[in-house]
């Protein structure tokens, strides 16, 4: 039976066909990890599945603010009006005071925000509460009291801008800051 190069190149493009249907393919860039979290749920960036490793990230020096930000997580969010800490915000407090423990001679303060709504002095009163919860959790677990300062900026400082729901939910946080004595 003599075969044409038409039946050749078919036969061909059907093995082509067939190897390509069985090669595993990279998921697409959906874009996912850089969209704002969901209001009812913001989630916190660097998670919580331990230090990050690779490029310059992975490369800071232990004991320096750049190892507490990275590795560790310096940020908290809140609900609208609470100042209640978040059960799932308890692994990342959680690694803070594994850190100050590790550290002792680090010295932090917890700055407290809210949105931009509500009046300057409801939000600045808002903002001091949700800073001394998370100083009584840190301290409830371990770590030393006069190691720990809070302050209230309210609305004053956001760090995402806009009047959107996801904004509110990235506004209403508690920063932990580090004052002294980490290696910079």
């Amino acid at each position: 039976m003599k075969t044409t190069p038409l039946i050749k190149l078919a036969a061909v493009g059907l093995a082509m066909t067939a190897i390509a249907a069985c090669t595993p393919r990279r998921p697409a860039d959906t874009g996912a990890g850089t969209e704002v979290p969901p209001a009812n749920n913001p989630q916190y960036p660097g998670g919580n599945s331990g230090p990050i490793e690779g490029g310059s990230v992975g490369a800071a020096v232990p004991g320096s603010e750049q190892d507490f930000v990275v590795n560790v997580g310096d940020r908290i969010y809140f609900d609208l009006d609470s100042y209640s800490v978040r059960s799932e915000a308890f692994p990342r407090l959680d690694a803070q005071v594994s850190w100050l423990q590790r550290y002792p001679g680090v010295t932090i303060r917890i700055e407290g925000n809210a949105d931009e709504r509500g009046t300057s002095e409801y939000n600045l009163a808002l903002g001091a509460r949700r800073a001394e919860s998370v100083r009584n959790y840190l301290i409830e677990r371990g770590v030393n009291a006069a190691r720990i300062d809070t302050i209230s900026f309210g609305k004053e400082r956001p760090i995402a801008a806009g009047s959107s729901e996801d904004a509110w939910a990235r506004n209403r946080n508690a920063h932990t800051a580090i004052v002294s004595g980490a290696t910079r």
